[in-house]
């Protein structure tokens, strides 16, 4: 059987220009190695997943390449990787320190690539920062950590710090599509950008929900399937009991919330996931603020369609009640009860305009 590469290791990036969402970074890092003004010590922050080993790998490789210190077979002899989380006492720093004295055979420098730097000790750290101040003009050293806050100022002030971004949920869709067609993978958009969402703007999180959605999918991802691998509920949901509401039909939202909470989703995640979809339809009935709804395009549409029958008060007001509920949820005796009794105020929105109408009159 052939061994499965998961999509994290198989489309990592070898290339700046494949890099997903960092552009200000590998472009600078690009125009650096061009004009030979790269710093021997850098320093990549930023969350999980969105780029730093991948970019010093490649940075690593490219200075390799300009002074020719690449195989034939494309190998690059001078770049060393350090596990920080694994190696981190003051004896591995010293031993670091104790090879990097010494200049390389083939080419002009040698890169270190240390990740989880904020592992390090204290005293380790402190053991590195001669070696870091004034490095031998043959030797670069590049640091990745998520955790910048953990690293000493002493430290900090001897790089040239670069600050990695969370990727937008816009370029984690477009990367998973390209690999979904890549693969034959069939997809419908809204499945992928609710990967996207759930990913939180770590890519090799997107990536990992993406195999294991393939997986369970057999190669067909669906918004429903995505839902209920992630266990998040489906935006249907909503616009179904959110429907019913306007229709005061109280017996009938009452039961659709009863089968959410025996698939299992707890009703506090519940009752503010529908506070924030008020919110979306009333960014919906404004063309400018259409785009601040962060759903893929077919459930737009849906959102649209649905903030065209309500007015702006009784979203204000639906908002209301759904925050109301969620801030007394966890002090209420009957949790649950508080949810309910939210809906029926919720069912019951177009029902006293009616009323109110009417006595006016």
């Amino acid at each position: 059987m052939e061994n499965f590469i998961v999509s994290a290791r198989k489309y990592r990036p070898q290339q700046f220009d494949t890099v997903v969402g960092q552009s200000h970074i590998t472009d600078t890092l690009e125009h650096a190695i061009g004009e030979n003004q790269l710093a021997q010590a850098l320093l990549f922050c930023g969350p999980r997943g969105v780029g730093k080993t991948t970019c010093a790998r490649i940075l690593a490789r490219k200075i390799n390449e300009k002074d020719g210190s690449v195989s034939e077979d494309g190998f690059a002899y001078n770049i060393y990787e350090l596990d920080a989380a694994s190696n981190n006492s003051v004896d591995d720093i010293r031993e670091l320190i104790d090879q990097v004295r010494f200049a390389p055979q083939v080419g002009k420098y040698k890169v270190y690539i240390i990740d989880e730097v904020h592992m390090l000790s204290s005293a380790a750290f402190n053991a590195f920062l001669k070696t870091l101040e004034e490095p031998p003009a043959h030797a670069i050293f590049i640091l990745a950590t998520t955790e910048k806050h953990k690293i000493i100022p002493t430290i900090l002030s001897r790089c040239q710090i670069y600050d990695f971004k969370r990727i937008v949920i816009e370029d984690i869709q477009v990367h998973l599509r390209n690999i979904a067609q890549k693969e034959n993978i069939l997809y419908e958009d809204d499945a992928l950008y609710l990967i996207a969402q759930k990913a939180d703007g770590a890519l090799r999180d997107a990536l990992s929900i993406f195999d294991r959605l393939s997986t369970f999918s057999q190669k067909n991802i669906t918004l429903a399937k995505a839902a209920e691998v992630l266990n998040i509920l489906d935006y249907d949901q909503y616009l179904n009991i959110v429907d019913l509401a306007k229709e005061n039909k109280i017996p009938e939202v009452l039961f659709a919330f009863n089968e959410i909470v025996k698939k299992g989703f707890d009703p506090h995640i519940f009752i503010a996931g529908l506070g924030n979809h008020f919110r979306d339809l009333m960014m919906a009935q404004n063309a400018r603020t259409i785009e601040l709804i962060e759903v893929g395009e077919r459930t737009r549409l849906k959102f649209v369609e649905q903030g065209q029958k309500w007015n702006a008060q009784q979203l204000i007001d639906a908002v209301e009640i759904c925050n109301h509920a969620d801030i007394n949820y966890k002090n209420s005796k009957n949790p649950r009860l508080t949810v309910e009794i939210a809906l029926m105020q919720l069912s019951s929105l177009t029902a006293n305009l009616g009323d109110t109408k009417k006595k006016s009159s």
